[in-house]
């Protein structure tokens, strides 16, 4: 044996675990970035955890028929949420960031989006009283409408727009996991029969605005009480007009499938949908604590240090594109185990949407990163929300074509390329502008030449008008 080469190894192996390496590691778990991911990543678990647990009993309890009213219903709350939103929890999260040592601007920003919030939520009152008059399940049961638009507009008031800009995320996570446990419990004992699903939505609702009413009162012990003023409620809407065209257009693929598909078939088939998209969503929650807590950093590392911001970029490409594609082929393999056991056997005919939707992991992780992450932080407003768009539109044309004829599979299909299409094009983007992230470790520090980028602008060269 060559003992010479295995004390190398050895004296390898211990410098390792040297003082200064374990000094590295502390300060890399003792970091904000770390301890915010892995205080989110407590969120998402106690977020998906008792859905683990109710939906097996609420798929069971509602019946295919009775489960895809409530997805309806889910999918009109969605767009309601959008609506109020408008965009806030990017645009206001990146003001917060930029300003959080600001309480004169943190106080502004608060006051501003809370008023604006108020007047587009007078207008999805208006539009869920057009909409009792005019969609026929929502005229059989007025009151899936009316808590449909109370959970919308409970949850579109939430806080976590200023908690995530402030890095204070363990105020989400202690609200969030409280609120989920009481939902969760109180779903056993007031839902029993199909004729329940309004008081999911009801529920839902219930515990968002406890959520809303708790955070109101901590950002008012931290940040000066204002009323809010026309000047800044306008402010507000400019400021977040671009990233509720971004919502809006993701929306057209994402949240309102259950309502889109509503339009042309039968409850039963938005049941098998809203099946398999339940089960997409809660592994795609995986992703979201990483891409919460990255958004507000880059978009301050823009500012005071590219070189950092870029390299943390590519960084959490290769992981999110990695942790994607393992995503991906898991759900695709195990769907048949899955869809027997959180939704049960009645739910069958959702184990093809659910693989079909099993390529959205690893084009939704590289989304994430060269979209919200690198081209939102440089300012790439308007490309960005292009791409978007465009995508929407495509996916809501396929959803009309291939919805009526092939139900819950047609719109699954329409989704996942929509996904793919929005990767490609952010991809070939960033590529023709020089900002691709696979090509920025030969110029580092150097923008293309011609270029410059400013944070909160539109894309270089282009104009917003």
């Amino acid at each position: 044996m060559d003992w010479s080469r295995g004390n190398s190894l050895q004296q390898r192996i211990l410098a390792i675990f040297s003082e200064t390496n374990r000094e590295y590691l502390r300060r890399w778990f003792r970091s904000p970035l770390v301890h915010n991911v892995i205080t989110l990543y407590g969120v998402h678990v106690a977020r998906y955890l008792p859905p683990l647990v109710v939906v097996p009993y609420l798929t069971r309890v509602l019946t295919p028929s009775g489960w895809g009213a409530v997805a309806f219903a889910q999918g009109f709350s969605a767009y309601l949420t959008l609506i109020v939103e408008y965009g806030f929890n990017l645009s206001a999260t990146r003001e917060v960031a930029r300003a959080r040592d600001n309480q004169e601007k943190l106080a502004a920003t608060l006051s501003g989006v809370t008023g604006a919030k108020c007047l587009l939520a007078i207008l999805c009152g208006l539009l869920s009283w057009l909409a009792g008059r005019w969609v026929p399940l929502f005229r059989q049961d007025p009151a899936l409408l009316w808590a449909a638009t109370f959970a919308a507009l409970a949850q579109s008031f939430s806080l976590l727009w200023l908690f995530q800009g402030l890095e204070r995320m363990k105020v989400v996570a202690a609200l969030d996991i409280s609120a989920k446990v009481l939902v969760s419990a109180a779903v056993f004992v007031w839902i029993h029969s199909p004729g329940d699903g309004w008081r999911v939505l009801a529920l839902q609702g219930g515990g968002a605005l406890l959520v809303v009413a708790v955070g109101f009162v901590l950002a008012y012990r931290w940040i000066p009480t204002g009323f809010p003023t026309r000047a800044n409620i306008l402010e507000s809407l400019r400021m977040g007009w671009t990233m509720f065209l971004f919502r809006s257009s993701v929306s057209l693929y994402t949240v309102g499938n259950s309502f889109i598909l509503g339009l042309f078939v039968a409850p039963q088939f938005v049941g098998y949908y809203g099946g398999a998209e339940k089960i997409s969503t809660a592994f795609l929650g995986l992703f979201s604590p990483v891409s919460q807590v990255l958004f507000p950093r880059l978009s301050y590392l823009v500012e005071h240090s590219r070189d950092q911001a870029r390299r943390l970029a590519r960084q959490a490409l290769a992981v999110m594109g990695t942790g994607g594609l393992l995503l991906g082929v898991t759900v695709f393999v195990t769907a048949p185990l899955l869809v027997r056991v959180i939704l049960g056997p009645e739910f069958l005919p959702a184990v093809a949407a659910v693989r079909i939707l099993s390529v959205l992991f690893l084009f939704v992780g590289l989304s994430n990163v060269l979209g919200m992450q690198w081209m939102l932080p440089l300012g790439m407003d308007y490309a960005f929300n292009v791409i978007i768009l465009t995508a929407g539109g495509i996916n809501l044309f396929l959803a009309v074509i291939l919805a009526p004829r092939y139900a819950h599979l047609g719109m699954a299909a329409a989704v996942a390329t929509s996904e793919i299409l929005v990767t490609t094009m952010m991809f070939l983007w960033l590529r023709k502008k020089g900002l691709g992230l696979f090509s920025l470790g030969r110029n580092a520090g150097v923008e293309p030449a011609g270029v410059t980028i400013v944070a909160g602008s539109s894309c270089p060269g282009e104009s917003t008008e």
